[in-house]
């Protein structure tokens, strides 16, 4: 990872705890990135630094981070600069879940309002409000930067039992582009990853299987089964690592002239 030229930069993760979030941070301290994973969870976010420094060595921070509040998204950037001077790099990767049918004539898993704003909260709120903040520090500092929005292959297909979730990381897409169009003129890159399906992860936790097999009708053995049956040209599942991979290059030099762009990291996936 060292041929990316990451040595020395810093970078904030959200979401840094678990997932495609942690495996972000191992990349870029394999990278010699000073990585400030920022998370919720704060057990999991100090295991997480705790084990970039044993594996990779370099200075890694942990942040407690809520993306809905700008109260904490700030005090983030503040802590960063106070422990390395800088802001280089933003993965805005924080997400939530939550499989429901828009109408359930069973009430069981039907979309309510309070669902609908919680994901509607974290998925795009909280994507503003740290872009924002870390597009501002970037913008002083008269350096440039990057910010990386997660968003994901449902975003552009659309999702049976996870509409919500599916509108919040469509709606990353034209963010991504909108917020190229401005930011690129002060040396900022802005550009968007939309993994398909992946190994298993935090998200994919018993509860949430439970509830997108009510959704689609199907057991929860029909649907761990159903993963493999998509269209994948490549015949498999993608891992973390490689969705990390990507969001590394794209921090990257190698990948400066990338900009206003989702990459999607599918595997060729289709719903053909």
């Amino acid at each position: 990872m060292k041929w990316l030229g990451l040595e020395g930069h810093v970078a904030i993760v959200t979401g840094g705890a678990s997932g495609i979030g942690k495996a972000c941070c191992e990349g870029f301290a394999e990278a010699g990135t000073k990585v400030v994973v920022a998370d919720i969870n704060e057990e999991g976010g100090n295991a997480v630094v705790a084990g970039l420094e044993r594996e990779f060595g370099g200075d890694h921070i942990f942040c407690r981070l809520d993306v809905t509040s700008k109260e904490n998204v700030d005090q983030v950037i503040t802590d960063t600069l106070k422990a390395f001077g800088r802001v280089d790099i933003l993965v805005n990767n924080a997400g939530i879940l939550i499989p429901r049918l828009l109408v359930d004539p069973a009430g069981k898993e039907e979309l309510t309002e309070a669902i609908w704003d919680k994901v509607v909260e974290v998925n795009m709120k909280g994507i503003f409000l740290c872009a924002q903040a870390a597009a501002r520090e970037m913008l002083k500092s008269g350096k440039g930067g990057v910010i990386i929005n997660m968003s994901s292959e449902s975003g552009m297909e659309g999702s049976e039992g996870q509409s919500v979730y599916a509108g919040t990381k469509g709606a990353i897409y034209t963010l991504t582009r909108s917020w190229a169009k401005e930011l690129g003129k002060h040396n900022i890159r802005v550009a968007g990853v939309a993994p398909g399906i992946l190994e298993a992860t935090d998200l994919r936790s018993e509860e949430y299987e439970r509830a997108l097999a009510y959704t689609r009708g199907i057991t929860v053995d029909e649907l761990r089964a159903g993963y493999e049956k998509v269209s994948i040209p490549l015949g498999r599942a993608g891992t973390l690592k490689e969705v990390a991979n990507t969001v590394c290059f794209l921090a990257s030099d190698r990948g400066g002239y990338v900009h206003g762009t989702t990459v999607n990291v599918s595997g060729g996936k289709s719903r053909a």
